[in-house]
């Protein structure tokens, strides 16, 4: 028993002084590899230092701008953008009014195709001019335009004074002075607006294509107005005491006019390769009037209807517009005279000042019917459609 208490005592011993050997071999390694610099460090390759310092510099100067950009004031960032967008609009506007002053006429094969009317006019063309300022300048230059502006512009003044003294002059004795002042109204409406359209027209479109498309429009529309306001004074006076054909005549002008005014609105009606339609569909306009003029004599006599009916002066009125017609739709002279007609007396010019003659006549006539109408006291027979 005691010897066995020996035995284990003495292993415990011996088991404990082998830990504690243990225990300190361990901490005497771990003290020399601390005093040989040998502990197990990673050792780093001095090209890769560089380049971990140098991408951790670069993250730190890109979070730092980062920084500053969002501490910038946004107006002093659009500063300069501003005040070169004031810049270029100011040098724009100097090159404009430097350019507006100083356009020159060009020669017709140089103009665009939608400038492009009439090929016997071979010099004196505005250029394309996208300005309403500039456009509207030009009236006071000479170009292929400055005589068909000025002849319809003179003519829409005329008639617009004329017109507003008709309708309060206290010197004209109408019968029915509310039916006789909208009859003469219809007419002077038609010519003001006839001639108005015209002179802006020729005005604006060098403007650009748009501009040209949509005034030519107007412009065509305006001459079918002037014919059918033309028809209703005569129409009223002439058939004054037949008021069921002079209705009937009026609703038949009215719808060849709306439809001319319809056709007119389709875009190559504008084109010179239809020239001549448009120039049919106008002259076949006005001399629809041929049915009521054949009627009226018939029934009148020739030596009345051109003495008291006043079918003289229409007759020249016709003979204005037809001969206006044919020399527009021909572009004589300036056909038989390439280069010679391009400022004055080529055919559009020759066109307006009868257009506005024919207008001019044809007030006079009315007017005579309107007198003799007068003079007769508004009464009717049975045997006279006066």
């Amino acid at each position: 028993m005691d010897s066995s208490s020996s035995l284990c005592d003495q292993a415990d011993e011996s088991h404990t002084a082998e830990m504690e050997q243990t225990a300190t071999d361990h901490s005497g390694s771990l003290l020399n590899q601390k005093g040989d610099n040998k502990l197990n460090v990673p050792q780093l390759d001095g090209e890769a230092v560089a380049s971990q310092y140098v991408a951790t510099k670069r993250n730190d100067d890109e979070e730092q701008e980062e920084e500053e950009e969002a501490d910038v004031d946004p107006v002093r960032v659009l500063t300069l953008p501003l005040q070169a967008h004031h810049a270029m609009e100011k040098m724009e506007e100097f090159v404009f009014k430097v350019w507006e002053g100083r356009w020159r006429v060009i020669p017709h094969d140089v103009l665009p195709d939608w400038l492009k009317d009439n090929d016997f006019l071979l010099h004196g063309h505005r250029p394309p001019m996208p300005s309403f300022r500039a456009c509207f300048r030009s009236i006071f230059r000479l170009h292929t335009e400055t005589g068909n502006i000025w002849t319809h512009l003179i003519g829409f003044f005329f008639f617009l004074i004329l017109g507003i003294g008709y309708m309060f002059s206290p010197n004209i004795n109408f019968v029915a002075p509310v039916q006789e002042k909208v009859v003469f109204g219809m007419f002077f409406l038609g010519a003001v607006l006839c001639l108005c359209f015209s002179w802006l027209f020729h005005t604006v479109y060098c403007h650009s294509e748009k501009v040209s498309r949509t005034f030519s429009k107007l412009d065509y529309s305006g001459i079918a107005l002037l014919i059918m306001g033309s028809f209703v004074p005569w129409l009223y006076y002439s058939f004054y005491c037949s008021p069921q054909p002079r209705l009937i005549y009026l609703v038949i002008i009215c719808v060849l006019g709306i439809t001319a005014i319809v056709v007119s609105q389709w875009d190559r009606f504008a084109t010179p390769q239809y020239r001549a339609v448009r120039a049919g569909v106008f002259l076949g306009l006005g001399l629809s009037g041929l049915v009521p003029t054949l009627h009226f004599m018939i029934a009148e006599g020739f030596i009345k209807a051109t003495t008291v009916g006043q079918m003289g002066w229409l007759f020249l009125m016709a003979i204005c517009y037809i001969l206006g017609v044919a020399l527009y739709a021909a572009r004589i002279p300036e056909r038989f005279f390439p280069g010679k007609c391009d400022i004055w007396f080529h055919s559009h010019q020759i066109f307006h000042v009868l257009v506005v003659a024919g207008a001019v006549v044809h007030l006079h006539g009315v007017s005579q019917l309107q007198a003799f109408r007068s003079s007769l006291g508004g009464g009717c027979t049975a045997d006279t459609m006066l």
